[in-house]
């Protein structure tokens, strides 16, 4: 297994420098696009975490694309969020307040990293990420001090300042972002992001600058490059035309996408108008159709026949995915 390039930035100091470059944002945090100005030492913004990071659970994960883990993918599920969608299946995690976990230090963090690589996880999966860069940086560099050698897997909500991502340059070796919209207007009423377009393109268009496209090891096992997930919404409220065109044209035909039927109303999404149903066979097949119009091959879609609670985690369990 090829030695991922976090270890020399930590041997060397510069995922530290990185990092408490970043820390000093945390004073009127500016770290995702809201810039709420709160000085998160003593209080918190919208994502609700001050300056330590939350911890949900840490656990093998084996609900992901098939090329992320054959046994198992290292999930670090971070609370608190710098979105707000109605129809999030992780609320319990991201959206309470105060958000539930345990407030760790970045030693305490990396511990559970490496918990995780003696398991025999395949790589870890840092899931919503965005509002604690700095405290995952230097968890990630404790971490690989004491022998973390797995893949890191940057697994996002793509509203992301791209200043921010360059600063993960060299330690994420995979970016998973989520798409989720192609028009502000249901972005701002679902997930109540402003400019959630352009933000979220540029932030991909970063992230495949920084590692490229999808690279299989001999195992058919993802070691570097760009997943680029799309929950397809009922009533095609999240704009799947124009999400699949801008990869296509944007990021390439090449491009790994990994098109999601799983969507079910969960949360404040229950009784919606737009997003208050399950997705139909018809809507998922029209998407389908998009996305072999414009020659998106890479990647993978769902079968509607699955139920979505296969994929539906319960934060309240020992386990928040022991079905999948």
């Amino acid at each position: 297994m090829a030695i991922p390039g976090y270890v020399e930035l930590s041997r060397s100091g510069e995922i530290e420098r990185r990092a408490e470059s970043l820390m000093k944002r945390l004073v009127r945090c500016d770290l995702c696009p809201r810039g709420c100005g709160v000085d998160r030492r003593v209080g918190t913004g919208f994502c609700g975490i001050g300056i330590k990071a939350r911890l949900a659970a840490a656990v093998p994960h084996r609900g992901e694309e098939p090329v992320l883990a054959d046994r198992a993918s290292g999930g670090i599920f971070l609370s608190g969020c710098n979105l707000a969608c109605l129809f999030c299946q992780n609320y319990q995690i991201s959206q309470v307040r105060p958000p539930p976990g345990i407030e760790l230090e970045p030693d305490r963090l990396g511990d559970h990293m490496l918990r995780l690589q003696a398991m025999g996880c395949q790589n870890i999966n840092l899931v919503s990420p965005s509002h604690v860069v700095p405290q995952v940086l230097l968890a990630i560099a404790s971490a690989s001090r004491r022998g973390l050698r797995l893949p890191l897997v940057w697994n996002s909500n793509a509203y992301e300042k791209v200043e921010v991502l360059r600063l993960l340059e060299g330690v994420v070796d995979l970016y998973l972002p989520d798409l989720k919209y192609s028009g502000d207007g249901m972005a701002r009423l679902l997930s109540g992001a402003d400019r959630y377009t352009a933000v979220s393109r540029a932030a991909l268009l970063e992230m495949k600058r920084q590692v490229g496209p999808l690279e299989l090891d001999e195992r058919g096992l993802a070691r570097r490059g760009l997943i680029v997930r799309h929950l397809v919404l009922p009533h095609n409220a999240g704009g799947t035309p124009g999400v699949l065109r801008f990869l296509a044209e944007h990021l390439g035909p090449g491009v790994a996408v990994s098109l999601m039927a799983q969507y079910a109303p969960v949360h404040r999404a229950v009784g919606h108008p737009v997003v208050g149903r399950s997705l139909t066979r018809e809507e998922y097949g029209r998407a389908v159709e998009w996305l072999d119009r414009l020659g998106l091959e890479q990647g993978w879609v769902q079968s509607l026949e699955e139920s979505p609670d296969y994929y539906r985690p319960d934060f309240d369990a020992d386990h928040p995915f022991e079905g999948s």
